[in-house]
């Protein structure tokens, strides 16, 4: 649609309907004779008939007299503009009544025009025409933004659908990679959203957090370990321990999955996503420790992100419940008695808490999501 487009003349459609409504038949009469050969004509003897007839099918324009018995054009025309169905239909007051303080009333009642009884034909139907012009503008313009907004709404679907398809394909990635991952990412991504929820609805995320910030961090999780793409086979599917020299090259998929990202970010820029900008966030640190021993960049406290801590305590607790080949899966209790006696040092102390008071939880995450 161009803008050239956007307004049509009454003659390119059907014609316009006027709904004139008066008390007075003779009045009414002769608004027929005058508008009948231009417009389709409805006529009203009453403020509730002309109500009635608007919502069984509004017309294109009101004409309506002030001075009616049981109820005056003013009130008439508020219930009008009350209307969803008529709200967008002007009314243009025709009455006796000239005074300024009768154009105010009904201005205020929401009038488009007041013209003066007795009129002129020319001039009635000049104003009666300005006004159709208008509406038909007005009309464009809302159909106009009606249909920007659908396109808008279709092309942030693609976004979506882009950024959906790039985290499948990341996540899919570093399952294929890793054969220790089962449904630890189902676990750990289900697990970073309840604890988050638990911060946010106690009012402990410091403004962070919102429905919409819990949802990417939860499709940002599964990306914390992306980084293992980068990494030799010799080191990451060693079936024994690694050596110190090895667990030098293991570590670097912190910094490895946060880089791959930050490309990722790039390429993407300004349609980047959230979830992207928490996913290198959590590749990056969710091995950092509270007392900042960990790695890669010895954040300490809240210096480390939250999407990280978050991860990090997710993280741990999944390893410590899942079978290994080096090791046996310990109990919930056990593996929360564990993460205990590593908060404030390996821990965020809070996330220790809020790990604690979603025990029930957790559990049915590990039956639903076993490997």
């Amino acid at each position: 649609m161009t803008a050239s487009a956007l307004p049509m003349t009454q003659a390119a459609t059907s014609r316009p309907t006027v709904l004139a409504v008066d008390d007075t038949p003779a009045n009414l009469s002769l608004l027929s004779q005058l508008l009948g050969r231009q417009y389709r004509v409805q006529v009203a003897v009453s403020g509730a008939k002309a109500l009635e007839l608007a919502a069984r099918r509004a017309p294109d324009i009101v004409m309506l007299d002030v001075m009616m018995p049981d109820m005056d054009g003013y009130e008439v025309c508020r219930r009008l503009k009350a209307d969803a169905r008529t709200q967008d239909v002007p009314v243009i007051f025709l009455t006796a009544l000239n005074g300024p303080e009768d154009e105010t009333r009904g201005f205020e009642a929401g009038g488009a025009d007041f013209v003066a009884k007795p009129f002129t034909p020319a001039t009635l139907l000049a104003r009666l025409q300005t006004q159709l012009e208008l509406k038909a503008w007005r009309d464009a313009l809302r159909d106009r933004n009606a249909w920007l907004q659908r396109e808008l709404a279709a092309r942030m679907s693609e976004v979506d659908r882009l950024h959906d398809t790039t985290l499948y394909v990341m996540v899919a990635l570093a399952e294929f990679r890793d054969e220790d991952t089962g449904n630890h990412i189902k676990r750990t991504q289900a697990s970073v959203r309840l604890l988050a929820q638990w911060l946010l609805d106690r009012g402990l995320a410091g403004g962070e957090l919102t429905p919409e910030a819990i949802e990417a961090l939860a499709k940002a999780a599964p990306l914390h370990d992306i980084g293992k793409v980068a990494i030799p086979d010799g080191v990451l599917l060693k079936p024994g321990k690694l050596t110190p020299e090895e667990w030098v090259v293991m570590r670097t998929h912190t910094s490895q999955g946060a880089d791959l990202l930050q490309r990722a970010a790039d390429r993407m820029g300004a349609d980047a996503g959230l979830w992207l900008r928490y996913g290198m966030q959590i590749a990056r640190h969710h091995h950092e420790k509270w007392d900042g021993s960990g790695y890669p960049d010895g954040l300490a406290g809240e210096a480390i992100p939250l999407a990280a801590r978050l991860m990090a305590v997710a993280d741990v607790y999944d390893a410590l419940i899942s079978r290994r080949p080096y090791k046996e899966p310990l109990g919930h209790a056990e593996a929360l008695a564990w993460i205990r006696g590593q908060g404030g040092s390996h821990f965020d102390p809070t996330l220790v808490r809020a790990l604690a008071e979603v025990q029930p939880q957790l559990v049915r995450i590990a039956e639903q999501w076993q490997d």
